[in-house]
């Protein structure tokens, strides 16, 4: 069986919504394989070349792409960079909105066998410098905003960039990248290997400091496919994911597992996220496949969803777990029930709420087809059915799946996470006796208080269903005799005014919802919580400051304590 036949078989079992066929098809790894080579030119450009691949959108400007015309605009920028002395191996750092040149450019730098660096464009030059001393690239993509970025960061280095790209206007030592629309719309790909590079991508630093992650040319395009059976694409379904193209994410759910099953994307640019502007754009591009983080969800439950007319006929969430009152609000609105979902930079979708399949609140579903999830301790030996443990993956050399190749830098970190032969994703989580998958926390977030373990997912559910609060965060607090109190901080809605009577009504509510021992006993009151650019609550620097609070014993501004401190 060729590539392009695995990827027509698993894409038609994902299409008819037969599942459990897919656990029982026979994967292999080819002696070379190119995705672009091998399934984006002859299933979307041959099969689909004259439907829509690409919808963008930004302001009053919109521009659809075929299939064909971004093969050929990305052939052009590929020869582009040919030109230029760019080379097979060399690394291609990109840090821009979401415009139309990131498709293309991907898509150039996937058939030439570069290394793909996608960088945020709220990173500063310190960010960047960082990311340059792990792995200086060869070329740079970026808008004038982000130039300046790079051209600082460049400058701390002797090495210099060979090949520097501008979108936008003219940059002392940049190229417009309107000169690539002169090349030639045909090229050959480069032989690349299934193992061989493809992605460095740097984690967000929800617990420490980014880690790169080495993704390769095989098991992250194969690795999608779960994406795409989790969000349960078919062809010819227009998708819409809310991600920018700094992240992992964005080539989940914005490239790889749409056009693997050769949908259209949606791409909504916008220089500051407006609900109403997200969710007209639902309506008017008759999206029938979302994907969005619950940090956007709880704006667009904000609105009233009964006033859009959606095509939508299937909506997944992914980032930080999500809430039930979310997962409500959304069906009542829409019709549609939210599915959660979860995997990490290191992998594409583990484990998922699949199609039809039914929906316990607050599970993250079952493991998905390439995976083979266990929840085991630190020394590999399995949980029983509702013991907490590691999310773990079985793992072996020979394992195909989306999980990744290596740490580039952190070589040290790779011991601690492949062990007894399970991969350890650093989630804490249990299993039910039907399978589904219960998502406790990071394992650096979960709060030891007394003799009980808390996971801050919980106890930041209850209190987001309260009216008065907007959003939480859930940490250990260091107590003198349980060794640490949980305390949550929060941010009320509009017209709520910070108040012990307000705290006194989120203890009782609290109580009223969870078990003792996960009682809130400190509620303070903040404007903002620290987060990484991706959006995920920084809870590391949430318990720092706060053991650095209570041993200095500071008096914090709007802290109240429940009378059972």
């Amino acid at each position: 069986m060729t590539a392009f036949n695995l990827f027509q078989t698993l894409r038609s079992s994902i299409q008819d919504e037969n599942f459990e066929n897919l656990h029982r098809i026979k994967l292999f790894k080819p002696e070379e394989f190119n995705w672009v080579r091998d399934i984006f030119e002859p299933y979307n450009v041959a099969q689909l070349g004259e439907q829509t691949g690409l919808v963008w959108r930004f302001e009053d400007q919109r521009l659809e792409l075929t299939f064909l015309e971004i093969s050929q605009k990305s052939n052009q920028f590929l020869n582009f960079l040919r030109k230029h002395g760019i080379q097979q191996g060399d690394k291609l750092f990109s840090q821009l909105p979401l415009v139309p040149i990131n498709w293309m450019a991907y898509l150039a730098a996937i058939k030439g066998g570069y290394i793909i660096i996608p960088a945020a464009t709220t990173l500063e030059s310190r960010d960047l410098t960082f990311r340059f001393e792990s792995s200086f690239p060869q070329v740079v993509l970026a808008d004038q905003a982000n130039a300046e970025k790079i051209d600082t960061a460049e400058g701390k280095f002797e090495q210099k960039i060979q090949l520097k790209l501008i979108t936008e206007g003219e940059r002392p030592g940049w190229v417009n990248v309107a000169e690539i629309d002169r090349e030639s719309i045909t090229a050959e790909a480069a032989i690349t290997k299934p193992d061989d590079d493809l992605f460095y991508f740097f984690t967000s630093g929800t617990t420490g400091m980014p880690k790169v992650v080495v993704h390769t040319h095989y098991s992250y395009p194969l690795g999608s496919l779960t994406t795409a059976s989790w969000v349960g694409m078919k062809e010819g379904d227009v998708h819409y994911n809310i991600s920018q193209p700094g992240w992992a994410k964005f080539f989940w759910s914005s490239f790889f597992a749409p056009w693997n099953m050769g949908a259209t994307i949606l791409g909504l640019h916008s220089t500051k996220f407006s609900a109403k502007e997200q969710l007209q754009t639902l309506a008017d591009e008759k999206v029938t496949t979302f994907c969005a983080p619950p940090t956007a969800l709880r704006s667009l439950i904000l609105e009233d969803l009964s006033a859009y007319s959606f095509s939508l006929r299937q909506c997944v969430a992914a980032g930080e777990p999500l809430n039930p009152e979310i997962i409500d609000v959304w069906k009542a609105g829409t019709g549609i029930i939210l599915r959660d979902g979860y995997g990490q930079s290191e992998t594409t979708a583990i484990i998922a709420n699949l199609p039809h399949m039914h929906i316990k609140y607050g599970s993250m579903g079952k493991p998905a087809f390439l995976y083979d999830v266990v929840i085991a301790d630190d020394h590999g030996n399995h949980m029983a059915t509702g013991e907490e443990g590691n999310i773990c993956i079985k793992f072996d050399q020979d394992t195909v799946s989306g999980i990744f190749k290596t740490y580039l830098i952190q070589k040290d970190k790779m011991a601690s996470v492949f062990k007894h032969g399970l991969y350890y994703t650093g989630d804490k989580a249990y299993q039910d006796e039907d399978g589904y998958v219960w998502f406790v926390g990071r394992d650096d977030d979960v709060i030891k208080a007394s003799d009980f373990r808390v996971g801050p997912f919980e106890v930041e559910s209850v209190l987001l269903e309260h009216p008065a609060v907007i959003e939480a965060a859930v940490v250990a607090s260091p107590h003198p005799t349980r060794s640490n109190a949980v305390k949550a901080f929060v941010i009320l809605g509009a017209g709520q005014v910070p108040s012990k009577e307000l705290a006194e009504q989120l203890f009782t509510y609290a109580e009223d919802h969870l078990a003792r021992y996960k009682i809130p006993r400190i509620v303070q009151f903040v404007e903002i919580l620290p987060k990484t650019i991706s959006g995920k609550i920084r809870r590391v620097e949430l318990r720092s400051q706060e053991a650095i609070d209570k041993q200095q014993k500071v008096s914090i501004h709007q802290e109240y304590f429940h009378d059972k401190y």
